[in-house]
This record gives C-alpha cells, sequence and structure tokens, in this order.
C-alpha cells in the first residue's frame, strides 16, 4: 500500500462516520418535530371544539329565543308552538310579516347538517339538539336565560327547550 492510499481509506472512513451522524440527527429531528405537531394538533381540535361549542350554546339560545316568541305571540288565548322551522321564519299566522330567525341554522357540531328537532306528541316544534355524540367542554349546569341545560355526557343531551311561565 502506498502512503497516498493511507490517507485516501482515513478520509472515507471520516465522511463514513460523518454521514451517519447526520442521518441520526435529522432522524431525531423528525422525531421531535413529529411530537411537537401532534401536540399543536391536539390543542388545536380542543380549541376548534370549544368555539363549536359555543356556537351550539348560541345558536340553541337563538332556537329557544325564537320557539318561545313564536308560542307568546300567537294571537288569541290559545298559544300554538310551530309545526317547522319556516314557521320561525316567516309566521304564517299573521298578515303583517312577522320573523323570529333570519335563516336556519346548522349544527356547528356536526357541520352541513341541520339541528335536530325536539317534537311534541301534535308534531309541534320544543326546541332543538344537535346530533354529535362528543362530549362537552362544560360539564356543569348551564343557564342561557330562556333555557337552562342540565349536566351532559353528550352535545345530544343538551336539548334547547324554552322555559314557558304558567
Amino acid at each position: 500500500m502506498r502512503r497516498g492510499d493511507s490517507q485516501l481509506v482515513s478520509t472515507r472512513v471520516r465522511r463514513g462516520a460523518q454521514r451517519g451522524f447526520t442521518y441520526v440527527a435529522v432522524l431525531a429531528i423528525l422525531a421531535l418535530l413529529g411530537v411537537a405537531l401532534a401536540a399543536i394538533g391536539t390543542r388545536w381540535a380542543d380549541r376548534v371544539q370549544r368555539e363549536r361549542e359555543q356556537e351550539l350554546l348560541r345558536v340553541g339560545q337563538l332556537y329557544a329565543q325564537a320557539i318561545l316568541a313564536y308560542h307568546r305571540g300567537s294571537p288569541g288565548s290559545d298559544k300554538k308552538w310551530p309545526k317547522a322551522i319556516e314557521d320561525l321564519e316567516l309566521d304564517p299566522r299573521m298578515l303583517s310579516t312577522v320573523r323570529y330567525l333570519r335563516a336556519p341554522y346548522t349544527d356547528p357540531m356536526v357541520p352541513g347538517q341541520p339541528l335536530a328537532l325536539v317534537r311534541e306528541a301534535d308534531d309541534t316544534i320544543r326546541g332543538v339538539y344537535s346530533t354529535s355524540t362528543a362530549t362537552p367542554f362544560q360539564q356543569g349546569t348551564v343557564d342561557l336565560g330562556v333555557v337552562v341545560l342540565p349536566p351532559a355526557q353528550r352535545y345530544s343531551d343538551w336539548q334547547f327547550i324554552p322555559k314557558v311561565d304558567p
């Protein structure tokens, strides 16, 4: 072996060791990046669910207020409940234009789906609820004024049925 050949071999060995170190460093960085993204993703998902929960409470309250206003606005002493959501958008019992809701809202917890309806035996609407089976962040009683929601295990347990004064 010539003198220059030994220098060439030692240079190749050092370069090979450096390549192995770089590969391990890149793998470690990717692993740390994956853990960080997983933590950020979880927080982001929780934040989105909290925002949707607040929107569900707002929309449910609007529906409860609209249903109660429809009931109280019934002409005469025979108070009626709406038969369809469209009755809240434009009250067919009135000669003038009376709107209790501007438009029907979708379920914030299940985007694109309508809220489910709570119906009485005579097929009139008494309230609305979400069809989501996710667990709410708010675990206690929620008082929205026109409706009080008891503690729930799922969003579908929250039924936005307005309180009626006798």
